[in-house]
This record gives structure tokens, C-alpha cells and sequence, in this order.
């Protein structure tokens, strides 16, 4: 049985898109930090998906790799940056991915100014304003954050902290359009 987590194929395009604008932004957060090129390189790969220039496969291993990179990261920032490219590669496989990219996003635009109280407020702002109107349509057939053990959405690491609370915005935003 198919998860209702995973998305048409159109859909899983049109999110991997925003995913990977999701991460592209914070990219330079971990670029700061290392030379490791995994990190660009899923981004680069979610947006050769989004094109329609690549098919899921490979895109596992990508993650996989964007993962283990993000241990190269010296900071939170930039191992929350790295996580943003992990979840943008994995769109591919599951679009709820691309809400995980987005939280990892914004979690680390939050971790990379602890002094400004906006940061992940500003950062959540910014991938709203970049969400297109086909991404909306992707994000709106995700069940809602919590209810569907399938995927991603279910319980785990994007249901709690700074990560729940962006998904929860997003997801209600994008119902609400």
C-alpha cells in the first residue's frame, strides 16, 4: 500500500522544487563550515527531479549521502542546513519530505541568528512567499502533521520542537489559500 505521504509523481516535482529553494537558501550556512559537496549536490539533484531531468532512483543514496554530511557540519546551523538538503533530495521517494526540508530550513535560520527572535518567523515568511501555486496543491494532499504514521509526517523527528511548529504553519497556511 502507497502512503498517503507519497504524493502523485506531478506533485512529488512541484515539491521538490520549493524543497530544494527551501534549502538552497540556507546552503551557504554549511558551506561556511566545510567543503563537503554532498550537501549542493542534493539540492542540485532535487531540482533535476523537480525538471523532470531525473527519476527517484539514485535519489535514496543521495539522501543517505546529504545525511552523513551533515555530520561534517560544525555548527547546529549547519547541520540543520545539510538535514534541508537531505529531506529536498528525499522529495523524490515521499513528497512529505518537502515539509521536512522546509522545517530543517527554518530551523536553521533560527540556529544561525539565536539572537533575532524573527529569525524562523522571517525564514517561514520567505518559503510561504516562494510557495507556487502547484506546490500549494502538493502540499494540501499531505495529511496533517501527526495524524498518518506512513512517512515522515508521522511521529518522529519533524512532528516536535521549532520542526512541528513550521510544518503546522505551513500546512495550515496552505490550506487556507
Amino acid at each position: 500500500m502507497v502512503s498517503s505521504q507519497t504524493l502523485s509523481l506531478a506533485h512529488r516535482r512541484a515539491a521538490a522544487a520549493w524543497a530544494a529553494d527551501c534549502a538552497a537558501r540556507v546552503l551557504p550556512l554549511f558551506e561556511a563550515e566545510t567543503s563537503d559537496e554532498r550537501i549542493r549536490d542534493a539540492i542540485e539533484r532535487a531540482y533535476a527531479f523537480s525538471r523532470g531531468e531525473l527519476g527517484a532512483a539514485g535519489q535514496v543514496q543521495c539522501r543517505v549521502d546529504a545525511v552523513r554530511a551533515a555530520s561534517s557540519a560544525s555548527s547546529p546551523a549547519g547541520a540543520a542546513a545539510a538535514r534541508a538538503a537531505a529531506q529536498a533530495a528525499a522529495v523524490a521517494h515521499m513528497g512529505a519530505h518537502a515539509l521536512g526540508a522546509a522545517a530543517y530550513a527554518a530551523q536553521a535560520a533560527g540556529l544561525a541568528l539565536p539572537a533575532d527572535p524573527e529569525a524562523v518567523d522571517d525564514e517561514v515568511r520567505w518559503q510561504l512567499g516562494v510557495l507556487t501555486p502547484h506546490a500549494r496543491t502538493a502540499l494540501r494532499q499531505l495529511p496533517r502533521l501527526g495524524t498518518d504514521d506512513g512517512g515522515p509526517l508521522g511521529s518522529g523527528l519533524l512532528t516536535t520542537g521549532v520542526r512541528g511548529q513550521v510544518i503546522s504553519i505551513i500546512q495550515a497556511h496552505s490550506c487556507a489559500h
